[in-house]
């Protein structure tokens, strides 16, 4: 069975880079095995009801992660948010400027490649005519898989600090999960409906959080189950690469990993800058600058040890300013088209 055998290799790679002593190796080494497997032929699948399980029970650990002491650090966040949109400006118009110019591709493949986020939203647009999807899905998906390896790995040989998970006194119970999980899916459901983008998993941490601040537990989640939602956030990773043909993969993944690579060097630069001027851990400001997808990254600061709840917001706010930008520049990439079919 696909789904099986998916869990099975994402399990087997997690496993294989825990023993390597990596961190976050649960949910780096899943979703490198899953990764490969797709693009070796391997009949990968995440049906769409595993998916939706996978975000809800993201939501809920990032929910049962938040510190604290989270709404005393509010203050702190408009110079992570400024730097925020300052990056975004940067990260699309030197990649997109770069794919254009170095990689000869047309500037609705390139800026709709180059934009950190919104993948649904930027697929529905290159579906209406806007650039080439397969190419755009390829450097897309190189970025939140490399982003997924390159934190843990960056942790252990760069000055990126992390935290040990702090021991647990209690878990939550049997009874707790199924009261939990129900209200998250029920806010993960309105908040889908409402159309907010990651509203599953959004919605989810929404619940967990209100629930966690408001006294109603104090409780973690179950180390077994924070190790269940490692192996299937990599599975889910890994399997956005079926369909692409290496031949496909090739031919977009020499610009999209140049592409990701200078967009993680922007969000050093950035994370760098607001680590001067903010007493936050470096790590935790990088990833909440960085450009993966929400899911992969509130399950890496949950294995770092990191405040979910910065990350989250920056994640969300971060979706919240693409919302605008993408149809800002699709709109200019259409008007440009058009001025230079006139011209010719």
């Amino acid at each position: 069975m696909p789904v099986v055998l998916t869990l099975a290799i994402s399990a087997a790679g997690g496993g294989i880079a825990m023993l390597m002593g990596l961190p976050a190796g649960w949910l780096m080494g899943g979703a490198l095995a899953v990764t490969v497997a797709a693009m070796m032929g391997a009949p990968v699948a995440m049906p769409d009801g595993l998916r939706n399980v996978v975000f809800v029970l993201i939501g809920m650990s990032m929910g049962a992660s938040v510190a604290p002491d989270s709404l005393t650090l509010l203050s702190s966040w408009p110079i992570s948010l400024a730097a925020l949109a300052v990056e975004l400006v940067i990260i699309v118009a030197a990649t997109g400027w770069m794919l254009t110019k170095v990689f000869k591709l047309d500037p609705g493949t390139a800026y709709l490649s180059s934009f950190p986020g919104h993948l649904s939203f930027v697929l529905g647009i290159a579906a209406t005519g806007v650039g080439n999807s397969r190419q755009i899905v390829i450097i897309q998906v190189i970025r939140i898989l490399m982003l997924t390896i390159a934190v843990p790995i960056g942790s252990v040989f760069l000055p990126i600090d992390h935290f040990a998970a702090p021991v647990k006194g209690a878990y939550l119970n049997p009874l707790q999960l199924v009261l939990l999980a129900a209200g998250c899916i029920a806010v993960g459901l309105v908040f889908m409906r409402l159309k907010v983008p990651a509203g599953m998993v959004l919605g989810a941490m929404a619940a967990a959080t209100a629930a966690k601040l408001g006294g109603l537990y104090t409780e973690a989640m179950p180390t077994p189950l924070v190790v269940a939602t490692f192996i299937l956030t990599g599975a889910l990773i890994g399997s956005r690469f079926v369909g692409i043909t290496r031949k496909e993969f090739m031919a977009a993944a020499t610009g999209g990993l140049i592409a990701t690579a200078m967009t993680v060097s922007i969000v050093t630069l950035m994370a760098l800058g607001v680590a001067q001027l903010v007493d936050m851990p470096f790590g935790q400001i990088w990833l909440g600058l960085s450009p993966g997808a929400l899911e992969g990254m509130g399950a890496l600061g949950i294995a770092l040890g990191y405040d979910t709840a910065f990350i989250a917001a920056h994640h969300v706010i971060r979706l919240l300013m693409l919302s605008f930008a993408i149809p800002a520049v699709v709109m200019l990439i259409r008007w440009q088209e058009r001025r230079a079919t006139i011209n010719e």
